[in-house]
């Protein structure tokens, strides 16, 4: 794995499921607020949201995952990770526990899993009596390339908006 020794990981629920990332990757985790439609975008794609100075693009992991999407509540949060150099929010149901996995408790996704859904799932892991499905992200991560084109190019288009609005800016 290449999130290092840690054994550290982020379970969140999703649709009933607990998930978990790795939380090397994990840069912050809040509420949901203003999230900013981008045109022409997939359907898993929610639109961009302005944190910390930066411009996020965010999918919706129930979507993502072919879940029904459900209206956003005081539970949901958006997950803010950081892999592979590119940065992304991950809307989820609810988000809240930080736990350790030990790598012998986790195992490979199940064949008929690994079908089916198996392009997101790194592995499954039991703890107590629930199982935890590791997400591994390079899938999830894969189809935004070119929302990150989407996200940059709706950065550079608002920062000319504001920059004609505001008296004494140039563009």
């Amino acid at each position: 794995m290449a999130a290092g020794n840690s054994n550290t990981y982020i379970l969140f629920v999703l649709a009933g499921t607990t998930y978990a990332v790795h939380s090397s990757f994990v840069q912050q985790i809040e509420m949901v607020e203003q999230i900013t439609p981008v045109p022409n975008a997939p359907h898993f794609v929610e639109g961009v949201i302005f944190s910390r100075g930066k411009v996020i693009p965010v999918i919706n992991l129930r979507r993502r995952f072919g879940f029904e999407k459900i209206p956003l509540d005081v539970s949901t949060r958006l997950i803010v990770i950081n892999s592979e150099s590119r940065i992304l929010g991950l809307i989820v149901d609810a988000a809240r526990e930080f736990v350790t996995i030990e790598p012998g408790a986790i195992r490979p996704p199940h064949e008929a899993i690994d079908t089916f859904s198996g392009e997101y799932i790194e592995g499954i892991a039991m703890l107590g009596e629930r199982i935890v499905l590791i997400l591994g992200l390079a899938e999830v991560l894969q189809s935004t390339t070119e929302l990150q084109v989407a996200a940059g190019d709706q950065a550079s288009a608002t920062s000319q908006l504001e920059a004609r609005d505001r008296p004494g800016l140039k563009a």
